[in-house]
């Protein structure tokens, strides 16, 4: 059984849910998302919050039941706090900037990289090696993040490139003489 499927998905104030068949659409004061659950699953409003249930009792089911309760809680975080991804640049010469909706990465490469932010995310540089994307979809956010890493994922003997926060790159050891 899950343990996280049995939890109904507490909806905060100013933020409302509604349930269309399928379909569960969650409006917040940061934007609008929705979700179209699996034909296992069966979300239904209450009083402490949407709840999913199994319409069936069968190993998918069970799969869907628990990863649809999480969607739903990652729409309602979503529109009332957002998501953010933390980046961090390593090494020298290595900056980014913001310019309009593009981000643009000196990376050591003979040009500056230029990546065009999608609708709906938004790119922030507090500091020349750092990079912050927010945005109210987990999924894209992340997504993001990870096709800004892709340009120059960190190498593991001086550690240069672009990792996340908080992300341990394993070193190793140069040649020896």
């Amino acid at each position: 059984m899950s343990r996280i499927g049995k939890k109904p998905v507490p909806v905060p104030s100013g933020v409302t849910a509604t349930i269309n068949g399928q379909t569960v659409e969650v409006k917040g004061p940061k934007g609008e998302l929705s979700f179209v659950l699996n034909s296992l699953v069966l979300a239904e409003m209450s009083d402490d919050g949407i709840s999913v249930k199994m319409r069936e009792d069968s190993k998918p089911a069970r799969a869907m039941w628990g990863m649809s309760r999480t969607m739903i809680e990652n729409l309602v975080t979503g529109v009332s706090k957002g998501f953010e991804r933390k980046l961090e640049i390593t090494g020298v010469g290595y900056r980014a900037q913001v310019q309009g909706k593009n981000l643009q990465l000196a990376l050591g490469f003979s040009h500056d990289v230029v990546y065009a932010m999608p609708e709906g995310i938004e790119a922030v540089c507090p500091k020349p090696t750092e990079i912050v994307i927010t945005g109210i979809d987990k999924q894209r956010v992340g997504q993001v993040a990870a096709e800004i890493r892709k340009y120059r994922p960190p190498e593991p003997y001086k550690g240069k490139g672009i990792r996340f926060a908080g992300e341990y790159i394993v070193r190793k050891e140069g040649k020896k003489k």
